[in-house]
C-alpha cells in the first residue's frame, strides 16, 4: 500500500510539471472567394496568445507566402534558438557567469520531398556570447552542451540540432 502511495505521489508531482500552451490562429488571407483554387487566396494568418501582440504569419515565399510575415519554418528555427538561449542564460546565472551579450544567427535546412511535403534535416545554432570575465569563457562554452540537452524544443525534434558557438570576454 505504501509503494502505491509513493508512486501516486511521484506521478502526481510529475503531472504538476505538465504545461499547456494555447494560441489562436486566424486565417486572414480570404480575398473573397476562399480557396476556390490554389492561387485564389493568400497564406496570411495571425498567431496570438492571450495578452500578447499579434504575430503576422504566412507561408514561406517559395509556397506563395508573404515575405514580410514570419513563416512556420522561421518560427521553428527561432523557437530552437530562443529555447537554447534561455537555458544557457539560466545555467550561466546559476554558475555565476556574467553574460553581457548574446546573439544568435541560427540556420535551418528543410528538404522538400517528391510528394510536395518535406522535413527539416538539421538546424545549426550560431550563438555569439560575451561574458564579463576572461576566466569564464571556457566554462560558458561548456554550458552550451548542457543547455542543448535541457532544451525542451530541441528534445522534441526528430532531426539534429547542433550549435557552433563563439564565446569571448569583454
Amino acid at each position: 500500500m505504501r509503494i502505491l502511495s509513493t508512486f501516486t505521489h511521484i506521478y502526481d508531482n510529475h503531472m504538476d510539471k505538465q504545461h499547456h500552451y494555447t494560441l489562436q490562429l486566424t486565417w486572414t488571407g480570404n480575398d473573397g472567394v476562399g480557396t476556390r483554387d490554389y492561387r485564389a487566396y493568400r497564406r496570411d494568418h495571425t498567431i496570438q496568445a492571450a495578452g500578447k501582440p499579434e504575430l503576422p504569419a504566412s507561408s514561406d515565399p517559395a509556397f506563395r507566402g508573404d515575405p514580410a510575415r514570419y513563416n512556420p519554418e522561421e518560427l521553428l528555427v527561432a523557437s530552437l534558438a530562443s529555447c537554447h538561449m534561455l537555458w544557457f542564460l539560466h545555467l550561466c546565472a546559476d554558475a555565476g557567469i556574467i553574460v553581457v551579450d548574446y546573439q544568435d544567427n541560427p540556420k535551418g535546412v528543410m528538404q522538400e520531398t517528391a510528394d510536395g511535403g518535406g522535413q527539416f534535416t538539421e538546424v545549426i545554432l550560431h550563438p555569439t556570447v560575451i561574458v564579463a570575465h576572461p576566466d569564464q569563457v571556457e566554462i560558458a562554452r561548456k554550458l552550451h552542451e548542457k543547455a542543448h540537452k535541457l532544451c525542451f524544443i530541441a528534445n522534441s525534434c526528430n532531426f539534429p540540432v547542433h550549435h557552433e558557438d563563439t564565446c569571448t570576454s569583454v
